[in-house]
């Protein structure tokens, strides 16, 4: 696929997905945040910006990160002025980007479209990104999925899946295993594992320790 094939088929589905909720994943780990301060939160994968939205709207503040251009402006173009000062947009693809510490990693189906080769890297980042007592909130593909003879994307079985999460507490963990269909109408198999984790936090230092 080039890549102006590949940016309007992500248009496409910005335009076809523009107005819908954000993700049910992201609203339980806002909801296991709790009445805590929000602090920063980082989109990888951004897209149209339905989670970004919802973010800002609850006083986080946002760094939205896209490999497309289209998606990095769509977001700014419809972020309200009030919530702008909070947000920033990086157009990088995953393989690359620098993820900021912060309180919060959402991913909502987009770490499968790093590539296989980089995925390991890129999730190093992610994992030393979140402070203590942060979370991730995400979507990994199976090894079940329809799309898995793809060599672009990174698929996981589900003892893979859990292996990413060691040494974090994971606090949800739902399996989908199913036929349904993508978000642009196309009949498809999905095989996805949908995870809400939190790094523990850090242990107190003894006292008179330097």
């Amino acid at each position: 696929m080039t890549p102006e094939e590949r940016t309007a088929k992500w248009t496409a589905y910005y335009e076809r997905t523009a107005g819908e909720p954000p993700r049910k994943s992201l609203l339980r780990a806002l909801e296991l945040h709790g009445d805590a301060p929000p602090g920063l939160a980082v989109d990888l994968g951004c897209g149209g910006g339905r989670d970004t939205l919802e973010l800002l709207e609850r006083g986080w503040s946002v760094v939205a990160v896209d490999r497309e251009p289209a998606a990095t402006e769509r977001v700014e173009a419809i972020v309200p002025e009030a919530h702008a000062d909070r947000l920033r947009t990086l157009a990088e693809p995953l393989e690359t980007v620098e993820i900021p510490s912060c309180l919060l990693v959402n991913a909502s189906y987009s770490l499968p479209f790093c590539a296989p080769d980089r995925f390991a890297a890129m999730w190093s980042r992610v994992r030393e990104a979140i402070v203590p007592g942060g979370r991730f909130t995400g979507q990994i593909f199976g090894d079940r999925d329809e799309w898995r003879d793809n060599p672009e994307l990174t698929f996981h079985t589900r003892d893979e899946t859990e292996a990413l999460f060691d040494g974090f507490e994971i606090e949800d963990f739902t399996e989908l295993d199913e036929d349904g269909l993508t978000s642009m109408g196309e009949a498809k198999h999905w095989h996805v594992f949908t995870v809400i984790a939190r790094k523990p936090d850090a242990p107190a230092r003894p006292l008179g320790d330097d």
